[in-house]
């Protein structure tokens, strides 16, 4: 198995269930035209958030880190008229591009994209909480810091989904220096510890390559 058998795979089910999409397609166009880096979820794991937050009756969905606002779409559209997503994102630069993409798709009413460092923005969502729905996609040695603060913001109920967690491996790296792989494997450490969560992971190969996401499910 390579790369090139999990790109066949990938668009093979993404032709079968994720329907063509112009305004997503056009994100991804923009992005990659303003220079963004290229790890927005593909599109079938856009879809899997889409569909948690349906099958979670989301109203309220926190995303941390934005990017170009490829995921902000997918999670923006499992809202009811009346929901509201708010999305973080340290560079100004990635937010202003994300913000004309979420308004091209017809989401501006529903998400508000708010630009900072997310753990000076976290402690003043308060106010705004509880979300239904917590995304993490930003820096990973920050990762202990975003599963507290999600869990900080939810309710009995809330899911939390948190990417890009197997780091192609390195997370069963018990001696690893990355500070990416040590913040991933500190924020398991605190999941498995805290009474209040059922989580689980899972490895996932694709578009993106190796990797995988953690989903933790808020219980008390």
């Amino acid at each position: 198995m390579d790369q090139q058998t999990w790109d066949a795979v990938d668009q093979y089910l993404s032709s079968h269930l994720v329907a063509p999409d112009e305004a997503l397609d056009a994100t991804l166009r923009a992005s990659d035209a303003a220079g963004l880096p290229a790890i927005a979820v593909t599109p079938n794991q856009g879809k899997l958030l889409y569909l948690l937050a349906r099958m979670a009756r989301a109203r309220a969905i926190l995303e941390i880190g934005t990017l170009g606002g490829y995921s902000t779409i997918w999670l923006g559209r499992a809202l009811p008229s009346n929901g509201k997503l708010i999305s973080l994102e340290a560079d100004a630069g990635h937010a202003a591009v994300a913000k004309e993409n979420v308004a091209g798709a017809g989401l501006a009413d529903i998400v508000d994209i708010r630009v900072g460092r997310a753990l000076d923005i976290l402690p003043q969502l308060r106010t705004d909480a509880p979300f239904d729905l917590v995304f993490v996609d930003a820096d990973k040695q920050s990762n202990p810091d975003y599963f507290t603060w999600a869990l900080e913001l939810s309710r009995p109920g809330t899911v939390i989904v948190v990417d890009n967690v197997v780091r192609g491996g390195a997370i069963a790296e018990r001696d690893s220096n990355d500070p990416s792989v040590r913040g991933t494997q500190y924020m398991f450490d605190l999941m498995a510890a805290e009474p209040r969560v059922e989580a689980t992971a899972l490895q996932t190969v694709g578009g993106k390559g190796y990797d995988g996401l953690a989903i933790a499910l808020v219980t008390g």
